[in-house]
C-alpha cells in the first residue's frame, strides 16, 4: 500500500484532542444516525478505523463493528478505550476480516490515503469482498478545491488560525496531494506536519465502484442529508452490492 507515513506513535497519542472538533455531538452524532440505520441491525466493518472515533458510538448503538487499521499506534489508542473492538493490522485494500458485513464504510477523506489509483480500486473491491448480497460501501469524501487555483499556483489553504494555518499542494496531472499543517504552540515555537493524499472525483468513484460490482444508491453533500451540486465541497456516497 502506498500511504502516509504521518500515522506514527506521536500523531496516535494527541489524535483525539488535535481531532476534538470531529468528535463534537453536532459532527459525529449525524454520521453515526446514518450508519446505524444503514448497518440495520447487522455488522459493520469501518476501514481506517484509526482510533475509534465513529466505531465506539457505533458500538455503543448496538451495532457489532469491527475495523482495518494501518497503523498499530492507531490500534493501541482504540483498544485503551475499547479492547473488545476487533481491528485488523493492515492495508485497507488488502486486509481479510472474517465474516461477512451488512455495511462497510470509511470516513473524513480517509480513502485519499491509500495514494495510488490501482490501490484506490482495490479498495472498493475489498469492501464489496466483506459485503453482504445487498449490502452497502459508504464513502465520505472532500470534493477538491482546486476550482479557487489561479493559473500557476499549486496551494489553497483550507484554514488559517491564530493556532494553526494547513493548506494543500496539488498536483494535477498526478492527483497527488499534500496537506500541510504549521501549529504554534503556548510557549512560541512553531511545528510542522504534512500528509500525503490522492484525490478522487466522485465520477471516479462510481467507476471504482462499478468495477467492485457495486452501484450508486444515493449521493449527499455531507451527512445531513443536503442536496450533492456542484457547489459542494463534501459528498457521502453509498453503493450498494446486488442483492
Amino acid at each position: 500500500m502506498t500511504s502516509s507515513d504521518y500515522w506514527d506513535a506521536d500523531t496516535a497519542a494527541g489524535y483525539d484532542e488535535g481531532s476534538a472538533h470531529m468528535f463534537a455531538p453536532e459532527v459525529l452524532d449525524p454520521a453515526v444516525d446514518l450508519l446505524a440505520d444503514l448497518a440495520g441491525g447487522g455488522a459493520a466493518l469501518e476501514l481506517a478505523i484509526g482510533t475509534g472515533r465513529v466505531a465506539i458510538p457505533l458500538v455503543e448503538r448496538g451495532v457489532r463493528v469491527a475495523g482495518i487499521e494501518l497503523s498499530q499506534p492507531m490500534t493501541d489508542a482504540l483498544h485503551r478505550k475499547r479492547p473488545d473492538l476487533p481491528v485488523v493490522v493492515g492495508d485497507m485494500a488488502t486486509a481479510h476480516v472474517d465474516g461477512e458485513f451488512d455495511l462497510v464504510y470509511v470516513v473524513w477523506n480517509s480513502i485519499g490515503n491509500v495514494r495510488t489509483q490501482a490501490e484506490q480500486v482495490a479498495t472498493f473491491r475489498n469492501a464489496a469482498r466483506h459485503l453482504v448480497p445487498g449490502g452497502r460501501f459508504v464513502v465520505e469524501l472532500w470534493v477538491p478545491g482546486i476550482r479557487r487555483l489561479p493559473p500557476g499556483q499549486t496551494a489553497v489553504p483550507f484554514h488559517v488560525g491564530s493556532g494553526h494555518v494547513g493548506f494543500d499542494t496539488f498536483d494535477l496531472a498526478t492527483q497527488q496531494g499534500t496537506s500541510h499543517h504549521y501549529h504554534r504552540h503556548d510557549d512560541g515555537t512553531v511545528t510542522y506536519g504534512a500528509s500525503n493524499f490522492r484525490y478522487i472525483w466522485p465520477a471516479e468513484c462510481d467507476l471504482m465502484a462499478q468495477l467492485a460490482g457495486m452501484g450508486l444508491e444515493r449521493r449527499v453533500a455531507d451527512w445531513h442529508g443536503a442536496p450533492f451540486t456542484g457547489d459542494s465541497e463534501s459528498h457521502v456516497s453509498v453503493w450498494r452490492k446486488p442483492a
